[in-house]
Order: structure tokens, then C-alpha cells, then sequence
């Protein structure tokens, strides 16, 4: 029986166990999801996690905040771009190791491409030689994977972080980091071509929350995209669509990494309609 689970907290918004039951449905496996609200503080609890899979207990699980980082203490191995990115997502055994991945990064660069793919395509894709800058708001662990997916690509990145000590973790030739305020942004704001919302602000159950600042105009030519998925459009994306921008939320990252979590686990590449109908199918 394939056991799988979900580290961190809270959990209450989340729809892993909806999309990895329905996976496990769809390819005739027996198993479960379950949800392990492990506290920030509570060290040894999330050290007895990892102790399962490594004992066979549970087959692999999922860390989400605020895990992502000090899991790594525990992990025999990383993979590349998890050791790249400072981060995991993504935890599972192979040949009695406990390796680390981040299935984070490329999710979010498939869900992202794909929407840029939709509607008239911003003239800053469509000239190769324009330099591509993004505004990341935040710098825990899901800033550290949209920045590394984001510079593999050739995006110039600021960072704008309240913590500027964490932010400069990130750091390296590709980034900038700026001061999360509405003076320190206002005055490099026509400059983005993209801006990225990682914190969790504006997710359930506080969803009159939003990233943004009251009064300061979005850039006119820019892409905004959500990292929140819970509530599907949150108050980030209404503002940003109000002002007549293209925005998304983050339900499609969230089913790319979690089908390439489960293909990590399973070796089973399972239809993302079959996550995305998962979804549809819980209370939005």
C-alpha cells in the first residue's frame, strides 16, 4: 500500500489529498494521502516523519511551509536543483538514501509558460533581445524556487522581502533586492515585466488579505501570477485584473508539482486533467 503525505502548517487550505487521491485512483493503486500538521517549532516531530519514510513507513512526502528549508538538515542527498535552490518540496527514498527534490521550480515555469501561451503574447516574450525583469514578493522557501526558475531562464529578478537578511540568501548576479514597501517598489515599478506573489497572504481563511499596497497602480505591461491556489481568485488577482492586467493564481503549479511528486514516487505520469477535475470537484 502506497502511503504519502503532506508536512507543514497550516493545512487546512490545502488540496493535496484531493489531487494525489484521485491520482492513485486513476492508476489503480492503493494508498492514501494524509496530512501531517507538523509546527515550525516542533523539530523532533518532523524529524519522526522523515524517520518513517526512511523505515519504509510511508513511500514519500511533501513539505510545504514552514519545512522547506530546515528539512534538509535530515535529507541524505539533494537533487540538483534542490541543492540549487536551497529548498524541498519533494521527499522520497531510493536506494536506502532520503533524497530531497523540488518539484516547486518546475512547476511553476510549465504553469506560467503555459499561461503566457494564452492570449495576445506581452511584447517583452516576443523580443529575444528585451531584457525580462521580475518583482518577487516574499523570500521564504517558494521565492527560492520561482528565483531559480526564473534566472535559468533569463529573467533579471528583484526581490522585495520584508526580512532583507533572508533575502539576501537568494542573492547572486541575476537578482536585486528592494525594500517590501510601496516607496521603495513605486520607484522601479515600470520596469516589470512580471510580478510574482509567493507569500501566503490573501490564502484561506484570511482572503480580504492582499500583497499589494493600497493606492500604488500595478505596471501597465506586466503579468501578474499568484502562488496562492486557496482561494482560486484571490484579491491579488481581482486587483490585478481590475486594472486590466492578466493574472493567474497558482492552481496549475500546484498540479504540475504535485504530478511530478507522484511520478517521483509512483513512476506513474498521470494526466494533469485528472488532477485539474480533482479540484473542480472540491468546494472552490
Amino acid at each position: 500500500m502506497i502511503r504519502l503525505g503532506l508536512v507543514g502548517c497550516p493545512l487546512d487550505h490545502s488540496l493535496s489529498p484531493a489531487l494525489h487521491s484521485a491520482a492513485l485512483q486513476a492508476c489503480g493503486l492503493q494508498g492514501r494521502y494524509s496530512l501531517f500538521p507538523i509546527k515550525q517549532v516542533d523539530i523532533q516531530g518532523l524529524k519522526s516523519i522523515l524517520d518513517q519514510v526512511r523505515r519504509g513507513e510511508l513511500t514519500g512526502v511533501n513539505i510545504t511551509a514552514p519545512h522547506k528549508q530546515n528539512t534538509i538538515q535530515f535529507l541524505d542527498e539533494l537533487t540538483l536543483p534542490a541543492r540549487s535552490i536551497g529548498a524541498v518540496n519533494t521527499i522520497y527514498l531510493k536506494e536506502g538514501k532520503l533524497i530531497g527534490d523540488n518539484t516547486d521550480a518546475p512547476g511553476f515555469l510549465t504553469d506560467l509558460n503555459n499561461f503566457l501561451q494564452e492570449g495576445k503574447t506581452p511584447v517583452w516574450k516576443e523580443d529575444k533581445k528585451m531584457e525580462k525583469t521580475a518583482l518577487i514578493l516574499g523570500a521564504g522557501g517558494s521565492a527560492r524556487a520561482v528565483s531559480y526558475a526564473l534566472a535559468i531562464t533569463g529573467w533579471t529578478i528583484t526581490i522585495a522581502a520584508r526580512n532583507l537578511v533572508k533575502a539576501r540568501e537568494l542573492a547572486n548576479s541575476h537578482f536585486h533586492i528592494t525594500h517590501y514597501d510601496a516607496i521603495h517598489i513605486e520607484s522601479q515599478l515600470s520596469t516589470f515585466h512580471l510580478i510574482v506573489n509567493t507569500t501566503p497572504i490573501g490564502m484561506f481563511p484570511k482572503i480580504d488579505a492582499s500583497p499589494w499596497f493600497a493606492g500604488l497602480a500595478f505596471p501597465k505591461a506586466a503579468v501578474l501570477y499568484d502562488l496562492v491556489y486557496n482561494p482560486r481568485e484571490t484579491l491579488l488577482v481581482k486587483q490585478a485584473r481590475a486594472s486590466g492586467l492578466r493574472a493567474i493564481s497558482g492552481v496549475g503549479m500546484l498540479v504540475e508539482q504535485a504530478a511530478l511528486a507522484f511520478q517521483l514516487w509512483t513512476s506513474q505520469d498521470i494526466p494533469r486533467r485528472i488532477m485539474f477535475d480533482a479540484i473542480n470537484n472540491t468546494n472552490p
